[in-house]
């Protein structure tokens, strides 16, 4: 297991975009843009029951996060870690992260059954 160093740790805890990298089935990667948060050197992404990289992380828990500072692109932070899920049934951690990156609640579709996505990292690369 790596720590995030302090840079690592003001990117992923501001509100910077956030890309998730997943294995398909297939072996090809799979990636998406999301909202990200901090609990101590983990780092928690919300996502729903049934969604594409819900299902590869069941099947093959690696995973790779990457942000950039909106402000200055060229500093970035890279994770190569492993995902465990957790159920969200209240929704609890999107509803956080909407307020950190937009200031509103959450407009989930119904339906939806939230999970948290914790990252721990095995390599913390930053520039």
């Amino acid at each position: 297991m790596a720590t995030l160093n302090d840079k690592a740790r003001t990117l992923f805890d501001g509100t910077n975009f956030v890309t998730i990298a997943t294995i398909n089935p297939g072996g090809e990667p799979q990636a998406s843009v999301v909202w990200a948060e901090v609990d101590g050197d983990d780092v928690l992404v919300s996502t729903a029951k049934g969604r594409r990289k819900h299902t590869n992380l069941l099947r093959d828990p690696r995973v790779n996060l990457s942000v950039y500072d909106l402000n200055n692109p060229y500093d970035y932070a890279e994770i190569r870690g492993t995902a465990t899920i957790v159920d969200d049934p209240e929704g609890e951690l999107i509803q956080r992260l909407s307020q950190k990156y937009t200031g509103e609640p959450f407009e989930d579709a119904p339906g939806n059954e939230r999970v948290i996505v914790r990252v721990t990292p095995d390599k913390v690369h930053t520039r």
